[in-house]
């Protein structure tokens, strides 16, 4: 018998560290794993010790015997990863960290953002001894993206979050939560208190299509419309327009996919999540019945990863079309596909996505519409959205060999009333740090800051996941980068390149003056206890609050 992987894996990786005998890959230190949408377990390998389901912070694997109907292609999938990359003999490099030299006295690190980068910087970081650790957040909540990105409907995913109360729960770890930096505190001050700071803010932006009609009424980002049901306190009074039948999302990443199956999901399946209660009360209300989802090249190249695809095949009472002609794949594609350097997931969602366009649709059931070499060039209404204008395009060779898609001549019209563009995040500069506006990253050589205009690295300030590489990977991607950022950061603490801060009380005084509505540690937990008994009550994970007010009133229950 093997153990199974399955689709909440966030990669984390803390399961590799465990396997007595290597058999979880890729791991960090691999070149896959940059790329990779899950983790792997060799059946051939695994000796059936049980010591990774401990470990997985998310639940993502069983036992082949205890696999559920809807998991069992995780069996196959898992060992397909090996026919490309056996295992070979030699046991990864972990990344080395420099002792701490006792007398150097107590590091103390700044960390703004409360996200999965910044925790497992926490982590990493609190792992050694005489660390102290200051997180914050300008929300009331932490966890970032996990709490407000995630879909209510990947609940397993979601468990992370345990792992990372226990990392802010340590003593030697202050949370500051609706404390946002560069309005309560500056840069300076950060700096002027620690002996260094490590941005982990995330890309709160997001990218924009550039056609006409982008602006109207009824088309938005899809961050807005995912931020919006997950109870985000600044989107809890944005809305929608559900009245129509059909609703169009430009991209087909990860996010697409989340949102599409929100919007035709039974609500009474989502009301057992913590969604949001105003976006259930709207989607209830909902008259969407099919959700376009447009990608600009094939179904070679498309962003989703093979997990979600599956995914969209388990909701209940809901179809997913393909047109025939548009899952057929070009000649270069084809080759790439049946060749040797393609990935085993990316044959692995041709495949699926073929077998969607052999299916018969079911004209009485919602549906989801996957639609390739496909993008909008104008979005069409008068005082809002009515329809959207797309062309078609056609797969070619660049110069380099690469895949891109050109426009053709043909177009057609799309009748909606909801536009959703999902085609990436971006991260927002921060106030006195400098910022590549191009890339929509802090410039940074393994984490460390650097000055554009010398290419020196600017003292004491770090970067860690999507504002240091940009929108890519999952969760679990962040660990090995923030892991990375943090050696770092103790290389430049032991070689004596950070400056001496002011002492901590000091510190503590002047949070206590700017941020008199700060939130720590056990106040989010008091927030978090409101949430769970609220929920307990109607059966759900948690019932989310969604304003400021709410969330203070709770943190200061019983204080």
């Amino acid at each position: 018998m093997t153990y199974v992987i399955t689709q909440p894996c966030c990669n984390d990786a803390s399961c590799v560290d465990v396997c007595p005998v290597n058999c979880i890959h890729p791991t960090p230190d691999e070149k896959p794993f940059a790329t990779a949408e899950m983790l792997y377990i060799d059946p051939d390998t695994c000796i059936d010790c049980g010591a990774c389901v401990d470990e997985c912070p998310v639940d993502a694997i069983y036992a082949e015997n205890d696999l559920a109907d809807i998991d069992e292609p995780y069996l196959d999938i898992n060992a397909q990863y090996y026919t490309k990359y056996p295992i070979g003999p030699d046991w990864p490099e972990p990344l080395k960290f420099p002792l701490i030299d006792e007398a150097l006295g107590t590091l103390r690190v700044a960390v703004v953002g409360s996200g999965p980068a910044a925790c497992y910087a926490a982590m990493e970081l609190t792992a050694k001894p005489r660390v102290e650790v200051d997180i914050f957040d300008r929300l009331p909540t932490p966890y970032g993206l996990v709490r407000a990105g995630v879909a209510p409907d990947h609940q397993g995913t979601k468990g992370v979050t345990g792992l990372f109360g226990s990392v802010m729960g340590k003593r030697t770890v202050h949370c500051h939560f609706n404390v946002e930096v560069g309005r309560d505190v500056s840069h300076e001050e950060l700096l002027r208190h620690h002996h260094a700071v490590i941005y982990a803010v995330g890309a709160a932006g997001d990218r924009e299509l550039g056609i006409p009609g982008e602006d109207l009424a009824g088309s938005h980002a899809a961050t807005e419309f995912v931020a919006w049901y997950n109870g985000h306190p600044d989107y809890v009074d944005h809305t929608f327009d559900l009245s129509g039948e059909r609703a169009v999302i430009v991209g087909n990443g990860n996010v697409a996919l989340d949102v599409a199956r929100i919007l035709v999901t039974d609500p009474e399946v989502l009301a057992k999540t913590d969604l949001a209660d105003h976006a259930l009360e709207a989607l209830r209300a909902s008259n969407i019945r099919e959700v376009v989802i447009l990608g600009r090249r094939g179904p070679a190249q498309a962003a989703y990863t093979h997990p979600e695809l599956l995914g969209l095949d388990r909701i209940p009472n809901v179809d997913i079309f393909v047109d025939p002609d548009e899952a057929a794949l070009d000649p270069v594609s084809r080759a790439f596909i049946d060749g040797d350097e393609s990935e085993p997931w990316q044959r692995n969602k041709v495949t699926k996505v073929e077998e969607f366009a052999r299916r018969t649709a079911d004209s009485s059931k919602k549906r989801i519409v996957l639609r390739f070499l496909t993008s909008p060039v104008e979005v069409l209404g008068t005082d809002s959205v009515e329809a959207v204008r797309i062309v078609k395009n056609e797969m070619v060779a660049g110069a380099s060999g690469a895949l891109g898609a050109t426009p053709s001549d043909v177009t057609s019209t799309l009748n909606t009333n909801l536009v959703l563009r999902s085609i990436g995040y971006r991260g927002q500069p921060v106030a006195g740090i400098p910022f590549d506006d191009r890339r929509g990253v802090i410039p940074n050589e393994n984490g460390r800051v650097i000055d554009p205009g010398t290419g020196a690295p600017v003292p004491g300030v770090y970067v860690a996941g999507w504002i240091k590489r940009g929108p890519t990977g999952v969760i679990g991607t962040n660990k090995y980068c923030s892991a990375e950022t943090v050696k770092m950061l103790i290389d430049d603490f032991s070689a004596g390149r950070l400056d001496a801060p002011a002492e901590r009380e000091a510190f503590d005084r002047l949070i206590a003056d700017r941020a008199p509505a700060a939130v720590d540690y056990q106040g989010w937990q008091r927030i978090d206890k409101t949430e769970s008994a609220a929920g307990k009550s109607t059966g759900r994970p948690r019932t989310k609050l969604v304003t400021t007010e709410s969330m203070l009133a709770a943190a200061r229950a019983d204080s």
